[in-house]
Parts: C-alpha cells; sequence; structure tokens
C-alpha cells in the first residue's frame, strides 16, 4: 500500500558517549516512491535548512532531494550516528519554500501516495540541479587592428554588437545573416572575443505592459471584482462562469495585471498547453512580453532552463499543463484554471490527483486567489458555488456575436447513404457553407480509419494481445494501433482465425475515414485533420490552430482537440458526426463530460458572424442532445445533480477507487478477494466489487476493482487506511488508490 505522509527530522545534533563531536543530521526527502525522508549528516561549515536542495549518496550514486520539516517527522528509529553518510554538497538553487513544502505533503496525504513520488513531480527537471554548462558568447573587441579588413558581412556583425553586448555565435551570424566561418575568422583577426555569459543575465528577464482592450458592461464588472481579490491578497476561489466567446479570457487578463502590478506571480493552468498557440498570441498582445511555458512537450535544455529561471523568481507569469502546480513559485499571487472542467486535468497515472482541486490547495496554502473559468464548469464546481465554498462571476452573452443555433439531425429519419457518415442534412449545409467561402469543421471524437477491423468470413477481430481492446485501423501510416499501449501491427494479408485473404473490413468512421468521405463530397475544399495522432509535437498544432484562422483551411476534421477554446473567426458551421458517442460511457460522468464536449465543440460556431452546429444523432430526445438543442445548461445541470444527489455520488457523496493489477489473473483474483473479505462492515459505507474492470486486461496486467462510496462529511483516506493498512498483498499484485476517481475503465 503507498505511503501517505513525510517522513522526516529535524536538523539536529547527536551528543555521542565518552565526548566525541556532535553530528547533525538532517532528514532528505528523495524525488523516488520511498515511504519516507532518510537522514544524512551534515558535514562542518555546511549551512542546511528545511527546504535546501541538496545532493545525497544513495547506494552507489548521488541524487538530489530536499531537506523536510520537523512537523512531518515520522522517524521511529532513527539510524546511528556514526552509520550516517554525509550530505555531498548543497545545490546551488533557492529553497522550497514552506508552502510549497506544505502542498507536497498535502498531496501525498490526500492521494495517498508516496511524498517522495509527489516531489519528483516537483523536481522533474533533474538538469536543473547539475551546475549550468557555460554559454559562450562574441563581442566587440575594444579595438580593431590597423590591417582589419571591413566587408560588408563583417560591418553588419561589428554594427549589431557597437552597443557592447555579447551574442550566442548562432544567434549573431542569423541576425547578420553571415556564416560561423566569417565569425571565427573575426575572432581570429581580433575583432570578436569570446566570453562566457551568465546563465540569467542581470535585470529583469521579462517586461510586461498590460495595455487593457475595451470590454462589455459586464465583462468590465468581472473585471473589476476579480482584481480586488487579488488585491486582498487572501485566498478564495472564484468560478468565472461565462458562455463560449464570451470574453472571459480577457476579464482575467485584468486580474493577471493587478497581480503583476502588485509584484507577485501569476501561474495559468490550461488542458492542453501544447494546443494553446492562440492563448500565447493573445498573452503577448496585451502584455507586449511571453510569459514562461512548461508541459511535457519541451526538450530536457527548455526544462532545464525554464524550471531554473521559475526558481529563482525570473518568471512573473507562467502558463502550463497540471504539471505546471508543483513548480517552485514562491510568490504566488493568482492562480487561474481554465477550462476547469476539461477531464485532462485529472492524472491517471503515477500519483493520481486532480489538478483543479489541488490548484485551489495551492491557491489555500499560498494565500492567493484562484479562478476557475469555464462555459460548462463542473459539477463539483456548481456545487462548491450553490453551498457558498465559491464565489461566481456570470458572462452570459457573447462578446460582439450570438451564440450559434444548434439543431439536431436524427438519424432514423435521415441516414446517410451505405458506407458514408454524413447525414444529407448535413451535407447539404456544408455545401451551402462552403459555396459562400465560409469554414465548416466536422466533429468526431475517434482518431484514425476504423475503430474495428474485423473479417468478413468469420468475423474475427483483431484485437490487441495487451489490452482488452480493439485495434483501431490507422490508414495514414498504415497500422493497426492500440489506443491505450500503443501496441501496433500491420493489417495481416490473410485472417489468423480462417486464413482467407483480403477478408478484412472497415467498421465504423474515425476521423481518417470522415476525410477520406469529405473528399469525395467536395474535392476543391482545402481540408485539415486536428487528431494527436496527426500532430507531432507542439509546433504542427501551433501551426494548424494559426492556419485555420488565417482562413488557409475550409473544412477541419477533427477530435476533441478542435474544443479546447479555440477561436477561429471564420467558422460558421460545425457538424457533430456521431452525438450519441459518449452518452454511454458506463460511468456517472459519461453524461456531464458528453455535454461539457458537446458544448465546446459547438461554441466555436459564429465566433465573428452567424454560426450553426447540426448534431446527428439517434437520439434527439437524450436529456444531452435536448438540452443543447434548447440551450438550456442550467436545466440540464439541475436534472444531473438531481441524479447524483438521489444516488450520493459526487459532488454529494465521495468515491475511492481500488485497482489491483498484475500478470498472473489467478493471483490478482485471490488479492481481490482478500481485499473484499477486509472491507469496512459501517452502515454508511458500501464497497462495490470486486469486479473484472471494464478494461480488464492494460498493457499485459490483468485489472480488478473495488470502489468505495463515502457520504460528503466523511473522509476516505483515514477508512482506507484501517482497511489496507494490515493487508499483505504478494508483491506480484500492484494495488491502485484512486481517490475522486474520474474515469472507471
Amino acid at each position: 500500500m503507498p505511503s501517505h505522509a513525510a517522513s522526516v527530522t529535524p536538523p539536529s545534533s547527536t551528543h555521542p558517549a565518552d565526548g566525541a563531536a556532535a553530528v547533525q543530521r538532517v532528514s532528505v526527502l528523495l524525488p523516488l516512491p520511498l515511504a519516507g525522508c532518510y537522514d544524512y549528516a551534515v558535514p562542518e561549515m555546511l549551512e542546511l535548512e528545511p527546504g535546501a536542495v541538496v545532493r545525497v549518496p544513495l547506494g552507489s550514486r548521488l541524487v538530489p532531494g530536499v531537506v523536510w520539516d520537523a512537523d512531518e517527522s515520522l522517524t521511529d528509529s532513527p539510524v546511528e550516528s556514526a552509520r550516517l553518510k554525509p550530505v555531498a554538497d548543497r545545490i546551488d538553487t533557492p529553497p522550497f519554500a514552506g508552502p510549497l513544502r506544505r502542498f507536497i505533503a498535502r498531496v501525498a496525504r490526500y492521494t495517498m501516495s508516496p511524498p517522495g513520488a509527489v516531489l519528483r513531480m516537483a523536481m522533474s527537471a533533474p538538469a536543473a540541479f547539475d551546475a549550468p554548462a557555460p554559454m559562450p558568447a562574441l563581442r566587440r573587441a575594444a579595438a580593431l587592428a590597423a590591417d582589419f579588413k571591413q566587408t560588408p558581412g563583417r560591418t553588419r556583425v561589428l554594427g549589431l554588437l557597437a552597443d557592447g553586448r555579447a551574442l550566442r555565435p548562432s544567434d549573431l551570424a542569423r541576425e547578420a545573416g553571415v556564416g560561423m566561418a566569417l565569425l571565427r575568422g573575426m575572432v581570429a583577426a581580433g575583432a570578436l572575443e569570446q566570453i562566457a555569459l551568465p546563465e540569467f543575465p542581470p535585470g529583469p528577464a521579462s517586461v510586461f505592459a498590460y495595455a487593457p482592450p475595451l470590454l462589455s458592461a459586464a465583462q468590465q464588472a468581472a473585471a473589476d471584482a476579480l482584481v480586488r481579490k487579488v488585491e486582498e491578497t487572501r485566498f478564495s476561489v472564484t468560478l468565472l462562469d461565462g458562455v463560449t466567446g464570451s470574453g472571459k479570457t480577457e476579464v482575467y487578463f485584468a486580474a493577471i495585471a493587478a497581480c503583476l502590478a502588485a509584484g507577485r506571480q501569476v501561474l495559468v493552468l490550461l488542458p492542453e498547453i501544447a494546443l494553446s498557440a492562440q492563448w500565447l498570441d493573445r498573452f503577448g498582445a496585451r502584455f507586449g512580453s511571453a510569459p514562461a511555458v512548461w508541459h511535457s512537450g519541451l526538450s530536457a535544455v527548455e526544462r532545464r532552463r525554464s524550471w531554473r529561471r521559475i526558481a529563482r523568481g525570473l518568471a512573473p507569469v507562467v502558463v502550463g499543463a497540471r504539471s505546471a502546480l508543483f513548480l517552485p513559485l514562491d510568490r504566488l499571487g493568482l492562480i487561474v484554471v481554465d477550462e476547469e472542467h476539461d477531464h485532462s486535468f485529472k492524472q491517471e497515472d503515477g500519483v493520481l490527483y486532480h489538478a483543479r482541486d489541488m490548484a485551489v490547495l495551492r491557491a489555500q496554502l499560498a494565500g492567493a486567489p484562484a479562478v476557475l473559468a469555464s462555459a460548462t464548469p463542473s459539477l463539483e464546481t456548481v456545487a462548491n458555488v450553490a453551498s457558498g465554498r465559491y464565489a461566481s462571476l456570470a458572462l452570459p452573452d457573447r462578446h460582439g456575436a450570438a451564440l450559434p443555433e444548434i439543431a439536431a439531425v436524427d438519424l432514423r429519419r435521415h441516414p446517410p447513404p451505405r458506407q458514408r457518415f454524413l447525414s444529407p442534412p448535413l451535407v447539404a449545409a456544408l455545401s451551402e457553407t462552403l459555396a459562400a467561402g465560409e469554414q465548416a469543421m466536422l466533429f468526431l471524437n475517434r482518431r484514425g480509419y476504423a475503430p474495428l477491423t474485423l473479417c468478413r468470413t468469420c468475423g474475427h477481430r483483431m484485437q490487441c494481445p495487451n489490452c482488452s481492446a480493439w485495434l483501431v485501423e490507422h490508414r495514414l501510416v498504415g497500422r493497426l494501433i492500440c489506443h491505450h499501449c500503443g501496441q501496433g501491427r500491420r493489417l495481416p494479408e490473410s485472417c489468423p482465425s480462417c486464413g482467407t485473404a483480403d477478408s478484412f473490413a472497415a467498421c465504423g468512421p474515425g476521423v481518417e475515414r470522415l476525410a477520406e468521405e469529405a473528399a469525395l463530397l467536395f474535392p476543391d475544399a482545402r481540408r485539415a485533420i486536428m487528431a494527436s495522432d496527426q500532430l507531432t509535437g507542439a509546433a504542427d498544432a501551433a501551426a494548424l490552430v494559426r492556419a485555420m484562422a488565417g482562413r488557409e483551411i475550409d473544412l477541419l476534421i477533427g477530435t476533441q482537440m478542435v474544443a479546447k477554446g479555440h477561436n477561429f473567426p471564420g467558422l460558421a458551421l460545425v457538424g457533430v458526426v456521431d452525438g450519441d458517442l459518449g452518452l454511454d460511457g458506463g460511468d456517472l460522468r459519461a453524461g456531464e463530460r458528453t455535454y461539457q464536449l458537446l458544448h465546446q465543440v459547438a461554441g466555436r460556431a459564429g465566433r465573428a458572424g452567424r454560426g450553426r452546429v447540426l448534431l446527428q444523432t439517434a437520439s434527439p430526445d437524450h436529456p444531452v442532445i435536448a438540452a443543447l438543442v434548447a440551450a438550456d445548461r442550467d436545466a440540464f445541470y439541475e436534472a444531473e445533480s438531481e441524479q447524483r444527489r438521489l444516488f450520493g455520488m459526487p459532488p454529494f457523496g465521495r468515491l475511492a477507487a481500488l485497482i489491483l493489477a498484475g500478470r498472473n489473473v489467478e493471483e490478482v483474483d485471490r488479492a481481490a478477494r482478500l481485499v473484499a473479505r477486509a472491507a469496512p462492515q459501517d452502515a454508511g459505507l458500501t464497497v462495490l466489487g470486486p469486479a473484472p474492470a471494464p478494461m480488464s486486461l492494460l498493457r499485459g496486467r490483468h485489472r480488478r476493482r473495488l470502489l468505495l462510496k463515502a457520504p460528503r462529511e466523511r473522509a476516505v483516506q483515514p477508512i482506507l487506511h484501517a482497511w489496507l493498512g494490515p493487508l499483505r498483498l504478494p508483491s506480484s499484485v500492484r494495488l491502485t488508490i484512486d481517490i475522486d476517481p474520474f474515469s472507471f475503465m
């Protein structure tokens, strides 16, 4: 079972017998999934305080760690002083401040994770703890030799360096339009000097000059309210609830400006930072400088440099994905969680946490306001507003445009032609839109060409050998791929079950198949696919978004990536190809999640003019579809909340999932039965399972699930400790605890 609290002891002196010199010891938390801290001796002349970043021996290697706090100590039997290994050295980086250390400990306790595993997320740029390599640069020599020959290229180089500045050779060559050979020649001639630049030159790293826009009355009122929250410099949580296109970003930009004016730092969380080129462009235009960016797509060099800049307080604004929550921001004055409802904020591996909830915790520990922004807030946030725990600001109207008209296309009355997936009404609407020179978008939340490939002769289905999932055909790369483990193979020439050659059929559509159909129907339209497997990185995603915004694409075909807050002014029509996909997701959030996704997709239309949305569905009377067509979000939320309240489900009850996984199915089943027999017998608690997980085989591991359901007023962590603590499970079976599970796969 995972540990759930940091094991620490304060720096202290142990007084041995016989007058030996006292040994000062310190406890160090390492960024490893360990139960607690390790004690080390502090060498003479080395001063260490809680939060100091140090390098210590662990086995045969040296690893970085953080000196931890006395009030978090769980050390029952400290190592004898004579056996302590000494701290190797102190790393030249600012110490982890108290609020960050408390945040790490609180996240570990809440998620029931080893504290070292949480620390690892805060030290996720290992190269940042190595001494930075000198950065070579060139500057102009004090004097030129009498025989130095001027050429146009040499003159440009000297002109760039005339003010005494130094540039890296690659930057100097690019700006002067010369080759590296010319620069080497100037060095040899004594016209240029080679120097080493400091890692971070003196002076401010960024200058932010806020240029406020003209806001509507509703926007200005909301902006003023958020600015007051920032100026109060105390913890609060505010939901910024605005319809798509209402200008929520500009409203919280005003709060960012107030925070920067007060000399404090801002953290903005976006669900997928690699897809946020438009957000970064807007920020740069509004503030005149770029924020620090943090996400998994950064190179190792970029991560090291960004982490060190942030740790030294040189990044007043940081925008990032959920992992940015654990960055060493010591002067936090504001946290913004944009699209707070988005499921990408839930981390589903390693330490299982929800970034929205942990952002509120970090703001509380920092004494700073938190802003949660969404057009479709989560029911958890809506419930917190209703109970008075969170404040709320509403932006009910679009800024400068009307909301799009949404209509359902009943596939029972208007079925597509055989082997096609676009209904006649949707094809007609696409034809009309493209003929008018306007942009259109087709949405289908399925990557690849077809979700299932089967043999026409015997019905054999191509399944992943490592997961209980079908292999998805990706025709553009000519492979069948599992979307859970990444297993891939080419389509066999004959069926492995019956041996029939060329017998496979693609069943159902993915975005690649839609693009194929669109090419047949609209051969002259400029088309593009926006899906995670089509874009290799942040640069590709940014280029596609800018091409769409720049009217270089007529028809965009995409998965949920298209719903991430993009602003496409020329987009007049959105066609949802399968509005029913996700409605039967098999978990309590299926309806809510589908409503939010379709609402966000629909909100891309009509940002700068007329807009309409066509939802293809075989269930037009389903509450989700009916609410979307009627534009009655609140009625849907009320009905969904009443259902949750009736059954004591979140946000009106608590859940914790227990997932047991192992390669031997019999061992996993025995372990699951052991856990079930020890389940608490409490009238207020319900334990469901064990049962095979919907994804019963994942990456070669068999999975069984149990679900603990408790009243809202009861914390589940003590219950789980008492339940699981005495159990001894085989080492071959892994137990994962998911507090507040979001996915039930």
